[in-house]
């Protein structure tokens, strides 16, 4: 990945230069952000400066992520094989190369896991102790990228605090969270920490203007909806109707939670409304909370009046948008959200979704009756 790659984040990238530079590099570094902000590219980039300085044949190698002392760790599950990266390396490889900014949701799919936890196991930080402790095999650095460190679990978190602690000689480990939450403590302490934050505006719309057949139009709207995220705002160009679906779901929900006050029979639909949503894997369950969110928001401005931020609308099967709108306001809106964060929140821990998400439907329903 070559620095003039990356969208935006200018600033970072010259101070993660200037840091190789002037030999100020932390022996382990932890990128927090988003990873559609441009994590595991930055650390892509960031290594593949270092392998270059030692050795100038060392770039293609890392773009083709095929550098023998480039090491990466993900979550993964575990089958008849085990639960190790090396595994899935091939698929991580492939994903990756397409798109540097995927993100858990991307992994997902790519692995066809469907409900499965997804997880760094103890037995990973067996493989890489004896990785490393290997000589380099370009007589340089060795370089371990953990994607996902928030996913691994306690096991596998203690053994590796060890590995922190007394790292292999020539040994830069880059570790790479959206949380820092899930996260020990002690592994937090011992690492340099990089905050990435969100990419500006006026790059994503540079980047996007590179595409000639969107309208200014289309990338404002691109840019709005993306939030800061490159990862999401190539998703909208390439899946123009990717909400489809969760558009269905969210009118059904709201067509029942209208009729449930009056008749309570209504109530069995939003039990199987909950049921269904929870036969999905866990990050597509988040990518439709984050949806359900953001349309309860784009509701309220609309009812305030605020059309020229109201950047999408639902129109479909009948659905009256205005209609919906005039019942959400500054009296229920914080509810509204903060059941939905409380609701990601406990799938994050693993809660059962079936509950989860049932308490939810009949939750929001009750908040979307009250009066203004």
């Amino acid at each position: 990945m070559n620095w003039e790659h990356i969208v935006g984040q200018d600033k970072l990238k010259n101070l993660l230069k200037e840091s190789i530079h002037d030999k100020r590099v932390s022996h382990a570094q932890l990128f927090i952000g988003k990873d559609g902000y441009g994590t595991l590219p930055l650390a892509m980039a960031f290594a593949k400066e270092i392998f270059t300085k030692e050795n100038a044949h060392s770039a293609s190698k890392v773009e083709h992520l095929n550098h023998l002392d480039l090491h990466f760790s993900f979550p993964v599950f575990k089958d008849k094989k085990g639960g190790l990266s090396q595994l899935f390396l091939e698929d991580f490889r492939n994903m990756i190369l397409e798109n540097p900014y995927s993100n858990s949701e991307d992994w997902n799919k790519v692995l066809n896991s469907e409900n499965k936890q997804l997880t760094i196991y103890a037995d990973e930080i067996d493989e890489l102790n004896k990785k490393f402790s290997l000589k380099s095999f370009e007589g340089g650095s060795k370089i371990l990228v953990v994607w996902q460190v928030d996913k691994m679990n306690i096991s596998a978190s203690n053994k590796f605090l060890k590995f922190l602690e007394e790292p292999p000689k020539d040994t830069l480990i880059i570790l790479i969270a959206e949380n820092a939450d899930f996260i020990l403590p002690t592994i937090l302490s011992r690492t340099q920490v990089v905050e990435i934050p969100r990419i500006q505006d006026e790059d994503l719309e540079n980047a996007l203007r590179k595409n000639k057949q969107l309208t200014d139009e289309k990338i404002n709207e691109i840019v709005f909806q993306a939030q800061g995220d490159w990862n999401i705002a190539q998703k909208i160009l390439r899946e123009e109707n990717s909400d489809e679906e969760f558009e269905q779901i969210f009118v059904a929900w709201v067509r029942d939670a209208f009729q449930v006050k009056k008749k309570p029979e209504f109530l069995k639909n939003i039990v199987l409304w909950a049921r269904n949503i929870s036969s999905w894997n866990r990050e597509k369950q988040k990518s439709f909370l984050d949806y359900c969110a953001e349309m309860f928001r784009l509701a309220m401005l609309q009812n305030y009046g605020n059309d020229d931020l109201v950047y999408k609308k639902i129109d479909s099967g009948g659905f009256k948008w205005d209609r919906f709108s005039n019942f959400i306001h500054g009296a229920n809106i914080e509810s509204i959200l903060t059941e939905i964060s409380e609701a990601d929140y406990h799938l994050e821990r693993n809660a059962n979704p079936k509950i989860v998400w049932t308490d939810l439907g009949i939750k929001l329903s009750r908040y979307i009756h009250k009066s203004a």
